[in-house]
């Protein structure tokens, strides 16, 4: 090896090891919630300037958005089915049924979720008179605390 690259090996072998012991310790799946935590921090970032701007609409289509993906990662860590008979995965309302089966959550978070799961078809398809800016707020508020109750 030339001597000049040694340098850059050495470097580089210290790294895979450092990762390798990360990989061993566990570190890594953390490393993967505090990402993810991050995205979702951006994407309520984003459904608060839509808001703020006077954009309901987009703000409820995006905060259905994250719930649903959390309601996936939910199902997901307690081994629960996320797609239907036909392979197609599940939306928000099936999703959420199956998550309370399991006992995750009571019967309140899940009339709260079928709540937020109509105000964003809603918003989604068009019918933007059947919600107002107060009730995305809400959404906002709730999916965020419900981010932060159920992801882990």
């Amino acid at each position: 090896m030339h001597s000049n690259n040694y340098h850059h090996v050495s470097d580089v072998a210290g790294i895979l090891k450092a990762v390798k012991s990360d990989i061993e310790s566990g570190m890594l799946s953390n490393f993967k919630s505090l990402a993810q935590a991050e995205v979702f921090a951006d994407f309520f970032e984003m459904a608060e300037h839509l808001l703020l701007e006077g954009h309901k609409d987009a703000s409820a289509v995006l905060l259905g958005a994250v719930l649903e993906d959390t309601l996936r990662k939910v199902a997901e860590s307690h081994s629960i089915k996320t797609t239907g008979p036909k392979g197609n995965n599940l939306t928000i309302d099936p999703l959420s049924n199956e998550i309370a089966k399991a006992g995750v959550y009571g019967p309140l978070v899940k009339k709260q979720i079928t709540s937020w799961a109509n105000l964003r078809n809603d918003a989604a398809h068009g019918h933007f008179d059947q919600y107002d800016e107060a009730q995305v707020k809400q959404m906002l508020l709730f999916v965020q605390k419900f981010c932060a109750d159920y992801l882990q």
